[in-house]
Protein backbone atom coordinates (compact mmCIF):
# COMPACT_ATOMS: atom_id res chain seq x y z
CA UNK A 1 0.00 0.00 0.00
CA UNK A 2 1.24 3.48 -0.86
CA UNK A 3 1.40 5.88 2.06
CA UNK A 4 -0.83 8.90 1.66
CA UNK A 5 0.04 12.20 3.32
CA UNK A 6 -2.60 14.59 4.68
CA UNK A 7 -1.56 18.09 5.76
CA UNK A 8 -4.22 19.60 8.03
CA UNK A 9 -4.32 23.41 8.14
CA UNK A 10 -6.59 25.74 10.11
CA UNK A 11 -8.31 28.40 8.00
CA UNK A 12 -10.48 31.40 8.80
CA UNK A 13 -12.54 31.52 5.59
CA UNK A 14 -13.08 28.05 4.12
CA UNK A 15 -14.66 29.13 0.81
CA UNK A 16 -11.90 31.68 0.15
CA UNK A 17 -9.13 29.24 1.08
CA UNK A 18 -10.68 26.51 -1.07
CA UNK A 19 -10.92 28.93 -4.01
CA UNK A 20 -7.25 29.88 -3.49
CA UNK A 21 -6.06 26.28 -3.84
CA UNK A 22 -8.46 25.63 -6.72
CA UNK A 23 -6.90 28.65 -8.47
CA UNK A 24 -3.53 26.89 -8.16
CA UNK A 25 -4.98 24.07 -10.22
CA UNK A 26 -5.80 21.62 -7.42
CA UNK A 27 -9.17 19.88 -7.26
CA UNK A 28 -11.42 19.55 -4.23
CA UNK A 29 -12.55 16.05 -3.27
CA UNK A 30 -16.24 16.49 -2.42
CA UNK A 31 -16.35 13.14 -0.58
CA UNK A 32 -14.16 14.58 2.18
CA UNK A 33 -15.42 18.17 2.12
CA UNK A 34 -18.26 19.88 3.96
CA UNK A 35 -18.99 23.14 5.80
CA UNK A 36 -16.06 22.44 8.18
CA UNK A 37 -13.43 21.10 5.78
CA UNK A 38 -12.20 21.00 2.20
CA UNK A 39 -10.02 18.19 0.93
CA UNK A 40 -7.59 19.63 -1.63
CA UNK A 41 -6.06 16.98 -3.92
CA UNK A 42 -2.44 17.86 -4.66
CA UNK A 43 -1.56 14.40 -6.02
CA UNK A 44 -2.78 10.83 -5.69
CA UNK A 45 -0.89 10.57 -2.39
CA UNK A 46 -0.85 14.16 -1.07
CA UNK A 47 -3.86 16.05 0.27
CA UNK A 48 -4.29 19.36 2.06
CA UNK A 49 -7.17 19.33 4.52
CA UNK A 50 -8.41 22.88 5.07
CA UNK A 51 -10.28 22.92 8.39
CA UNK A 52 -12.17 25.89 9.79
CA UNK A 53 -10.45 26.96 12.98
CA UNK A 54 -13.13 25.75 15.47
CA UNK A 55 -13.19 22.31 13.78
CA UNK A 56 -9.37 22.17 13.66
CA UNK A 57 -9.26 23.02 17.39
CA UNK A 58 -11.20 19.83 18.11
CA UNK A 59 -8.14 17.78 17.07
CA UNK A 60 -5.66 19.36 19.48
CA UNK A 61 -5.36 20.65 23.02
CA UNK A 62 -2.79 23.24 21.94
CA UNK A 63 -3.58 26.77 20.81
CA UNK A 64 -3.80 27.26 17.07
CA UNK A 65 -0.79 29.10 15.69
CA UNK A 66 -1.60 32.31 13.85
CA UNK A 67 0.41 31.68 10.69
CA UNK A 68 0.10 35.35 9.77
CA UNK A 69 2.48 36.20 12.62
CA UNK A 70 4.22 32.88 13.44
CA UNK A 71 5.64 30.09 11.29
CA UNK A 72 4.42 26.67 12.34
CA UNK A 73 5.86 24.85 9.33
CA UNK A 74 7.19 25.43 5.83
CA UNK A 75 5.35 23.25 3.35
CA UNK A 76 7.28 22.39 0.20
CA UNK A 77 6.01 21.13 -3.15
CA UNK A 78 8.18 19.96 -6.02
CA UNK A 79 7.80 21.06 -9.62
CA UNK A 80 8.89 19.35 -12.84
CA UNK A 81 10.88 22.38 -14.01
CA UNK A 82 11.93 25.93 -13.18
CA UNK A 83 9.03 27.11 -15.32
CA UNK A 84 6.74 24.93 -13.19
CA UNK A 85 8.05 26.63 -10.04
CA UNK A 86 7.30 30.04 -11.53
CA UNK A 87 3.89 28.97 -12.82
CA UNK A 88 2.67 27.71 -9.44
CA UNK A 89 4.12 30.64 -7.48
CA UNK A 90 2.62 33.11 -9.96
CA UNK A 91 -0.79 31.41 -9.65
CA UNK A 92 -0.56 31.71 -5.86
CA UNK A 93 0.22 35.43 -6.08
CA UNK A 94 -2.57 36.01 -8.61
CA UNK A 95 -5.02 34.17 -6.32
CA UNK A 96 -4.29 36.51 -3.39
CA UNK A 97 -1.23 34.90 -1.82
CA UNK A 98 1.83 36.94 -0.93
CA UNK A 99 5.49 36.40 -1.70
CA UNK A 100 7.43 35.21 1.35
CA UNK A 101 10.98 35.59 0.07
CA UNK A 102 12.58 36.39 -3.27
CA UNK A 103 13.34 33.51 -5.64
CA UNK A 104 16.51 31.57 -4.89
CA UNK A 105 18.65 29.97 -7.59
CA UNK A 106 21.35 27.59 -6.40
CA UNK A 107 22.17 26.32 -9.91
CA UNK A 108 20.99 22.77 -9.22
CA UNK A 109 17.93 23.95 -7.27
CA UNK A 110 15.47 26.76 -7.90
CA UNK A 111 12.80 27.79 -5.41
CA UNK A 112 10.15 30.39 -4.75
CA UNK A 113 7.96 30.82 -1.71
CA UNK A 114 4.56 32.26 -0.95
CA UNK A 115 2.01 32.51 1.84
CA UNK A 116 -1.56 31.36 1.35
CA UNK A 117 -4.55 33.42 2.52
CA UNK A 118 -4.07 32.28 6.14
CA UNK A 119 -0.33 32.95 6.19
CA UNK A 120 0.84 29.33 5.87
CA UNK A 121 4.25 29.35 4.20
CA UNK A 122 4.73 27.29 1.04
CA UNK A 123 7.80 26.68 -1.10
CA UNK A 124 7.90 25.40 -4.65
CA UNK A 125 11.16 23.82 -5.70
CA UNK A 126 12.75 22.22 -8.75
CA UNK A 127 15.93 20.22 -8.30
CA UNK A 128 18.16 19.03 -11.13
CA UNK A 129 20.13 16.24 -9.48
CA UNK A 130 22.43 15.97 -12.53
CA UNK A 131 23.56 19.56 -11.89
CA UNK A 132 24.27 19.01 -8.18
CA UNK A 133 27.87 19.75 -7.22
CA UNK A 134 29.85 16.67 -6.30
CA UNK A 135 31.99 16.51 -3.19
Amino acid sequence: MTTQFFVNLPVRDLPASTAFFNALGYATNPNFSNDDASCIVVSDTLYVMLLVEPFFQGFTRKAICDARTHTEAILCLSAESRAGVDALADKALAAGGSETLEAKDYGFMYQRSFQDLDGHQWEVVHMDEDAMPSD
